[in-house]
């Protein structure tokens, strides 16, 4: 089945579902209509393709304009995903296209003026990948821009977004696992401005709480004393909860039994695993040799359901399985139900700025000799910057993507 085919295989599967579930009526393929909202992805490498590919097959959306600063690769994600409208940069799309939606899918670097031109020429909403900034003052910057537009800034690729971890914080919520005890998270480490973030924005649903004071200890020293980076570093410490609660920060696997957060009541244990087999787990009670007991979830289903099994073979070719089977496609649903419908998004561009400055805040009180840091940070032209792949993008940093790639060939 060529490409072509396959999408209005898709398309016409989903129709079938739209009846039935409410969703949003496809017509058939060719330009942007009234009754779908037209998206612009900016920055169309890897995760950009696949945010392509999921918002051109969606019958929500239409993608009608991508941007990519690779000559080569805009030509070939054009053919690819039958777009015409090809520009070199946020900047020369707006000039011509003013789409309902943007996916700011560039290297870190570039997201801030990304976001705030997008707002600026009036895109109703917009997401970005992560990190989401390495300077406080460029997230600053993207949060008042868009609320001063009325632009929706929204997340990616991130585990908050998914709903399993919706639905699991809401349980947690309405109080009826119990009181919560206390948390921890997991493994914060590697990259405390990507996989950290994820950890982050979870604990923060988890406990209906925020991170307002971070003591830490970081290792190794080439790592902590490396003030350009956040690569390679291990955090171990406590956060101070806005709820009253302590929450113990573990870094390195070895003492870190699972890769994410959990949080216990008096009787049950929530825990959420970034690549946990399912992603999050509900424990209940204790058996005859005083073990916790994993309980049904219980979790009400996903709105999108209908929608996400239609793009069952899509999402297997783009290779997302198992806990990040939704990886892309719950942040999309989660923009399209922010703008059409009203519904906050699960990730804010408020949640990820606070996320950034817990990473920024725990590798100061680390440098300091585990000193207190309160948030939020005064000294907004404080930053953290991912390594230069996150950074700067693949292409100027050894990991350069093939036109047989970028065509998806490969």
């Amino acid at each position: 089945m060529n490409t072509v085919n396959r999408r209005d295989f898709l398309i016409q599967s989903v129709s079938a579902a739209v009846a039935a579930g409410g969703l949003y009526p496809r017509r058939a393929s060719g330009a942007a209509s009234k009754d779908r909202l037209s998206v612009a992805v900016i920055g169309c490498g890897r995760l950009g393709q696949q945010y392509a590919e999921i918002y051109r097959a969606l019958p929500q959306t239409d993608l009608v304009a991508i941007a990519e600063w690779n000559p080569e690769r805009r030509k070939v994600v054009g053919e690819r995903f039958g777009v015409k409208a090809l520009y070199r940069d946020a900047d020369a799309l707006l000039k011509d296209v003013v789409p309902d939606l943007a996916a700011i899918i560039t290297p870190t670097k570039y997201m801030a003026d990304g976001v705030v031109a997008c707002a600026e020429a009036g895109v109703k909403g917009v997401q970005t990948d992560r990190p989401f900034a390495a300077k406080l003052s460029d997230a600053d910057r993207m949060i008042e821009t868009c609320k001063q537009r009325g632009t929706v800034l929204a997340g990616g690729a991130l585990e908050r977004s998914n709903w399993e971890v919706e639905e699991a914080g809401r349980r947690l919520a309405s109080g009826e696992l119990g009181k919560r005890q206390g948390v921890a998270v997991h493994s914060y480490r590697g990259e405390i401005l990507a996989g950290g973030s994820a950890r982050i924005l979870v604990l923060e649903h988890f406990t209906q709480a925020r991170v307002e004071e971070v003591v830490a200890w970081g290792t190794p020293p080439e790592a902590l004393d490396d003030a350009a980076t956040d690569y390679g570093l291990s955090i171990n410490g406590r956060f101070r909860l806005t709820s009253g609660l302590e929450c113990q920060v573990f870094g390195a696997e070895a003492v870190a039994p699972h890769r994410g957060v959990e949080v216990w009541t008096e009787d049950a244990l929530v825990r959420w695993d970034r690549h946990g087999e399912p992603l999050t787990q509900i424990f209940q009670g204790f058996d005859a040799k005083g073990a916790r007991k994993e309980v049904d979830h219980g979790y009400r289903p996903w709105s999108w359901d209908p929608v996400s099994k239609q793009l069952d073979p899509l999402l297997d070719r783009i290779g997302h399985h198992g806990s990040e089977r939704h990886y892309v496609l719950a942040p999309i649903s989660c923009l399209i139900d922010a703008v059409a419908k009203g519904i906050p998004p699960r990730i804010t561009g408020d949640t990820q700025r606070h996320a950034l400055e817990v990473a920024i805040a725990s590798k100061i009180s680390a440098q300091l000799g585990s000193v207190p840091v309160k948030l939020p940070l005064e000294d907004r032209s404080l930053a953290l910057y991912p390594r230069p792949y996150r950074w700067l993008g693949g292409d100027v940093s050894g990991r350069p993507q093939s036109a047989t790639e970028a065509a998806g060939k490969k």
